[in-house]
Parts: C-alpha cells; structure tokens; sequence
C-alpha cells in the first residue's frame, strides 16, 4: 500500500485542513519554543537547524498523540505533575536570563556576545521542546487526542495536515525574523525583545505553578 494512501479517502482534504487549522490555531501563539526561534532569526543565527529541530519535534510529538499517546499521558497524574514542575522551574530559569540581557545598557542585537554553538543552539532546542509542558498539552494531549477521534484511516491525513501548519510557522517566524534583523539593530529595540521574551517566560513559570495542567 503507497505512503500516502491515506490521502485518496474521500474526507482525507477535510480532514487534512482540519488538521491544519487546529495545529495554527494552537502554534500561533506565541509560546517558549516560538520566542527562542524569534530570538534565533533576530541573531541570525543556526536559524535552519533551530527550524528544523523544533518542526521536526512537533511531528513526532502529533503522531505520538494521534496515535495514542495522549490518553496514556492524561492518564498518569504523576507524570503530569513532574512536566508541571520542571517545566516551571526551566522556564523561569530562562526568564531570568533574559531579563538580565534586557536589564544590561550594552544589551542590544550587534553586542549580544560571540554567537553560540551549534551544539549548544540545539541543546536550547530540544530543552524549550522537551521540557515545557505546554508543547505536550498543545501537540500531544490536544492535537493527537482530536486526532484519535478520527477514524483510523483518516488519523494521518489529521497529524499531516497539523505537521504542515507547524512547519509553515517555524518557518516563517524563524527566517521572517532573519529576514528583518538588519532593520532591528538598534540595542534598545534587542533589550526590548529580551523583556518580552522574560515576561512571556514568567507568566508561562507561573501559570504552570499555580494552575494543574
């Protein structure tokens, strides 16, 4: 049977754009994963392989939850609990560090220091993916539990169609944001950012820690 015999069922396009628009809808705002490919588009820097990691990511992450891994981490408060915490204290880690950068009066895009390693570009990656609770509860619980609904043969025309919408996002945000870096040179707009970006982090920290998933 082809790849892509799941596409010839007649409500495979619906189901396809279902996916789609619910994978936007959930991607489209701005979490911690989106603000460290913004930051690495206004750096300019590994932009392709944070793109990559972070689209490549979420496809696992829907086919696991449409294909059943969602029902198996909503049942498991204790996991729960462990994504919540540790998620929390990570990402008020995160937003401490970029408060200091928007504090500092040197802070700004062209003195941001030596760009960082590859190594250590993705490691930040898979850390903002794999560790913040927000991307389980957005790909795996939500995306894959209404992509289980689906009737089998129609699940993979779901988590294509979500795939589709993250790396059309990941995209756009990643190499739109290198595209207009060099009109956002000036330090105080970089010191802006970094605000944004330990706001954004804070009230996520908090949220996690003050509400159950």
């Amino acid at each position: 049977m082809s790849a892509f015999a799941h596409l010839a069922h007649p409500q495979a396009p619906a189901v396809f754009a279902q996916g789609w628009a619910m994978g936007a809808g959930l991607i489209l705002a701005i979490g911690a994963q989106n603000a460290l490919v913004l930051r690495q588009g206004l750096r300019r820097e590994h932009v392709g392989a944070v793109v990559a990691v972070c689209t490549l990511s979420d496809w696992l992450l829907i086919l696991l939850g449409v294909f059943g891994l969602g029902a198996l981490i909503q049942a498991q408060p204790l996991l729960l609990e462990v994504f919540r915490y540790g998620g929390a204290a990570f990402l008020l880690g995160y937003a401490a560090l970029a408060a200091r950068r928007a504090w500092r009066p040197s802070a700004g895009l062209e003195a941001a220091g030596p760009a960082a390693s590859l190594g250590a570009t993705l490691s930040a990656a898979l850390a903002f993916t794999y560790l913040n609770p927000h991307v389980y509860l957005d790909t795996v619980v939500l995306l894959g539990g209404l992509g289980a609904r689906q009737p089998p043969e129609l699940r993979a025309a779901f988590a294509s169609g979500a795939g589709l919408a993250s790396a059309m996002w990941f995209s756009l945000l990643g190499f739109g944001a290198a595209a207009a870096a060099p009109r956002l040179r000036s330090p105080s707009t970089w010191r802006v950012v970094d605000a944004l970006i330990a706001l954004l982090m804070t009230g996520l920290g908090l949220q996690l820690l003050l509400q159950p998933l």
